[in-house]
């Protein structure tokens, strides 16, 4: 998690938000770092007010606001997978900044070229993932995102955006065994002491984890044939950097991509 600072008195940030399916992060720019990060767990319903709350308590929790100053926020970008709630965030971003903020979608600028066969379909935090990933890693490149899905994003030896799998992520495929299944409760996301569990809760790590592992070990197999090429492997999100270290595939973890491609994006549409 990025280290908060003080903000100095008359300092302007800009705000970026990432609205996800299970949770929702936000950090503050200054200049071309990020500043702060917070995270918060998405809502599948809020008011505006709800959420301009939340942002004021991120600044508060932070350090950027207090009784006696309050932070300067000159510009937001706003990326949203929940579309419920999306117009709820931007207009709570735009209460607390300068300008109207920008939204990822069609019409925004990102410098990515599209293999896919309708650009209009792929999510603006893979987007934002992959403008920062082309930015900081170089390319052939491929991004795994680890949220409520698992996501493989793939950027070509041309930089292009070639295309990705999208599949149930690890958490969600826990909480779906532990439903449909009454006698396997759900257990600690961790790795077991062996591939061959001795108990239920063993096995079940074993199955979720390590089968997990595997899955992402295979998969990047089969994406760099497919290719023709290899290239970086770079892991983001929730448990992204207990689940590289257990891969046999070596990985730059970035736990805040998402957030730098949004100051990536928000940057380069910036409104003059």
């Amino acid at each position: 998690m990025t280290q908060s600072r003080k903000a100095p008195a008359r300092s302007a940030f800009a705000l970026a938000i990432d609205v996800g399916n299970t949770l929702t992060r936000f950090g503050l720019f200054e200049g071309n770092e990020l500043a702060s990060t917070w995270c918060a767990t998405t809502r599948p319903v809020i008011t505006v007010d709800e959420a301009h709350a939340m942002l004021r308590e991120f600044f508060l929790i932070r350090g950027f606001s207090s009784a006696s100053h309050e932070v300067s926020i000159e510009r937001a970008i706003v990326s949203s997978v929940v579309p419920s709630i999306t117009d709820a965030w931007v207009k709570a971003a735009h209460a607390v900044s300068a300008l109207r903020p920008l939204v990822v979608g069609p019409g925004l600028k990102t410098g990515l070229k599209m293999r896919f066969d309708d650009p209009g379909e792929v999510g603006s935090d893979r987007i934002a993932d992959m403008v920062a990933a082309k930015e900081l890693f170089g390319f052939p490149l491929i991004v795994v995102d680890f949220g409520t899905t698992t996501n493989f994003e793939v950027l070509d030896e041309d930089g292009a955006f070639a295309g990705g799998i999208i599949a149930p992520g690890l958490r969600l495929s826990l909480s779906a065994l532990s439903s449909a299944a009454a006698r396997l409760s759900m257990v600690e996301m961790k790795a077991p002491a062996s591939i061959v569990g001795t108990n239920t809760r063993a096995a079940i790590q074993s199955g979720a984890v390590m089968g997990e592992v595997a899955r992402i070990d295979g998969l990047i197999v089969m994406i760099w044939q497919e290719m023709g090429c290899v290239g970086d492997v770079v892991m983001s999100g929730d448990d992204a950097a207990a689940l590289a270290a257990l891969c046999s595939h070596e990985a730059q973890v970035e736990p805040d991509l998402t957030l730098l491609g949004l100051g990536m994006l928000e940057r380069l549409n910036r409104r003059r």
